[in-house]
């Protein structure tokens, strides 16, 4: 059974069990690659939040004030990794449901037991958040992937590419729009938004009791949880990820070379050309416009730069197959943990949380932007260094473990009616 060029559904004749995961020898590099570099970009974004003493600016929690060393790490971090990696993983999210859904529709799965399949494993995503946050982090992004899961594949999944093109088309008009309202939101009252979002996202990180702690997580992520949809980013790049799915633009990036550089080059220009107006303002080196409203032409331009960093590594990874290089170690390594990202995000919150924030030995108040990006790059190296002992003794990542294990699990058959 094989799913046709438009997208649309295999006729429901195959009533064999889902197929199982995907064998480590028959990934695709590309995916992996990626998810494995930007396991680094989303410690180094997220790392700033646990500064919980030093005074934010209007530029995503950076600290205000800060010396030399503290003004490049804002800065290349404003450029380069704010905004883009959640936007990323959304197309890579995405762009794994295609490739799933497409592979158990061509071993003979129903399609209403793959939908049921992914279904269940959204729902699973879901309740990983919820935990995550309960426990360790406010700023969980699993969850919202869950979410967005379970809205998205059952209005999209199966659409024809003309459906996914004009609907990516109509959320990032919309999304300029909701940009340029918040935009003239804030030039209403400057820095009141960047200063509410610090104080929600930092209540928790400064409270010195984790019970209390706990109790101020859970809703704080509950409200990012349901914004990451309105936003409207990441299902803007969860449809570009489907719709490239589609067309196997990562398995097979020998034959989409072109279409994948005129993604990659303009999308992070786009990027980084507002990331760096906003590094300027946010520093004090150069006036260029409100900051708070840089910062959200910044995150819209993000959906561009998300999606174009998965597109480089779509190119890098033809390079890395075209070399034989696909077996040299930091290749391997970076790949692997890109096979374990799941259990890689979690293990920087397990270092995070305890580490830096209050309730655990409060080292985020000692802290300031370049000693806190060495903790992030530390604890990177330390998740690239564990999955390659795992990749190397045949052991999967725990949390992906068990993820697999409840989406797989049987589940009981209807009865006949």
């Amino acid at each position: 059974m094989t799913t046709d060029r438009t997208g649309a559904p295999p006729a429901e004749t195959a009533t064999g069990p889902p197929v199982r995961p995907t064998p480590v020898s028959e990934r695709v590099l590309a995916p992996d690659l990626a998810r494995g570099m930007m396991l680094l970009l989303i410690a180094l974004a997220h790392v700033p939040w646990f500064l919980y003493e030093a005074p934010a600016g209007a530029a995503l929690l950076h600290p205000a004030e800060g010396g030399l060393a503290d003004r490049v790490a804002q800065a290349l971090t404003l450029v380069v990794v704010d905004a883009r990696t959640h936007t990323m993983f959304g197309f890579l999210f995405a762009y794994g449901i295609g490739q799933m859904y497409a592979r158990q529709a061509s071993r003979g799965t129903a399609p209403r037991e793959a939908r049921r399949l992914l279904r269940r494993r959204h729902l699973w995503m879901l309740a990983f958040g919820a935990v995550h946050a309960v426990l360790l982090w406010q700023g969980d992004i699993i969850g919202v992937y869950g979410l967005i899961g379970l809205i998205m594949v059952p209005l999209f999944l199966g659409r024809t590419d003309r459906t996914l093109k004009a609907w990516a088309a109509v959320l990032l008009v919309l999304g300029a729009l909701f940009t340029a309202v918040s935009a003239a939101a804030s030039l209403a009252a400057p820095g009141a938004a960047a200063t509410a979002a610090a104080d929600l996202q930092r209540l928790s990180i400064a409270e010195t009791g984790y019970p209390a702690s706990a109790a101020i997580r859970f809703p704080t992520w509950l409200y990012a949880l349901f914004s990451g949809v309105f936003t409207l980013a990441l299902p803007t790049a969860f449809l570009i990820g489907l719709l490239a799915a589609r067309h196997r633009i990562l398995e097979e990036p020998s034959r989409h070379l072109r279409l994948l550089r005129r993604v990659a080059v303009p999308g992070i220009a786009a990027g980084w050309t507002t990331g760096a107006a906003l590094a300027l303002q946010h520093t004090g080196v150069l006036d260029v416009a409100p900051e708070a409203a840089l910062s959200g032409l910044h995150f819209y331009t993000g959906i561009f730069t998300g999606v174009g960093y998965a597109a480089l590594f779509g190119l890098i990874a033809h390079r890395i197959t075209a070399r034989g290089a696909r077996d040299l170690p930091p290749v391997r390594a970076l790949a692997a943990l890109g096979r374990r990202s799941l259990s890689g995000y979690l293990a920087q919150s397990l270092v995070f949380a305890p580490l830096l924030a209050a309730w655990g030995l409060g080292l985020g108040a000692l802290l300031s932007s370049w000693s806190a990006a060495l903790v992030a790059l530390g604890t990177w190296l330390l998740t690239v260094a564990a999955a390659s002992l795992m990749d190397r003794a045949g052991v999967r990542g725990p949390a992906e473990a068990l993820l697999r294990r409840l989406t797989y699990r049987p589940s009981p058959r209807p009865a006949p009616e």
